[in-house]
């Protein structure tokens, strides 16, 4: 499976919470797209897009499994906090603070 992240947005703020046990991070899904891909930020969230359709709850848990994946977790620290059955969703990232994930999202640096 081919994944792809582009470069998310400057101008646009991503709104990643601190939690106790990590952290909680907005996103908005875009499900039966073309390709899995994180396409940037939307109102604060991060914006994703998917090719899974949405129905049975399968788009929630292939935004799951690609979120672990590019963020290299378990996919257990990866929790649907809020919106099952919406596109705009509430997610729990376990074991990485704000910043870390922050991090982690952000293009790689090119020379």
């Amino acid at each position: 499976m081919s994944v792809e992240i582009e470069s998310l947005p400057v101008t646009t703020p991503l709104t990643i919470r601190d939690s106790p046990d990590g952290c909680t991070l907005p996103v908005r899904v875009h499900p039966g797209a073309r390709r899995n891909a994180i396409t940037g930020v939307h109102d604060g969230a991060l914006k994703v897009s998917l090719t899974t359709p949405p129905t049975d709850g399968r788009a929630n848990q292939a935004l799951i499994a690609f979120l672990a994946v590019e963020l290299h977790i378990p996919r257990a620290r990866v929790t649907l906090l809020t919106g099952a059955t919406s596109r705009s969703k509430s997610l729990r990232i376990a074991g990485l603070t704000a910043a870390q994930l922050r991090a982690a999202l952000a293009p790689p640096a090119t020379e």
